[in-house]
């Protein structure tokens, strides 16, 4: 079943969608030609999936939140033979972060 033509809210995941991809990248970026969006997008859509934190489980604040957290002595802390490292995606325009094993 198609959505009528300007009805934003019939098809309210696609407008979401729409503008995420141009709040979080279009916006910043200024594509040449259609394999240059296309090649923008395909980067987009691999940090959108694997990179980029969103609410999988629901919308709201997780259970474990209202639970008493002990506090903390340690915070933040890099275990010893590792760093962290950044890889920039779209050429800056976002990075993601994971810890790597440095050499002994």
């Amino acid at each position: 079943m198609k959505t009528l033509y300007r009805t934003p809210p019939a098809n309210s995941f696609c407008e979401r969608l729409i503008g995420t991809v141009r709040r979080e990248c279009l916006d910043f970026m200024i594509p040449l030609h259609e394999p240059h969006i296309l090649q923008i997008l395909k980067e987009w859509t691999a940090h959108y999936n694997r990179g980029r934190p969103h609410f999988r489980l629901g919308p709201g604040v997780p259970e474990f939140a209202f639970r008493r957290i002990e506090i903390q002595v340690q915070r933040h802390h890099v275990p010893d033979n590792h760093r962290v490292a950044a890889v920039s995606i779209l050429g800056g325009l976002h990075r993601e972060y994971r810890m790597e094993r440095t050499a002994a």
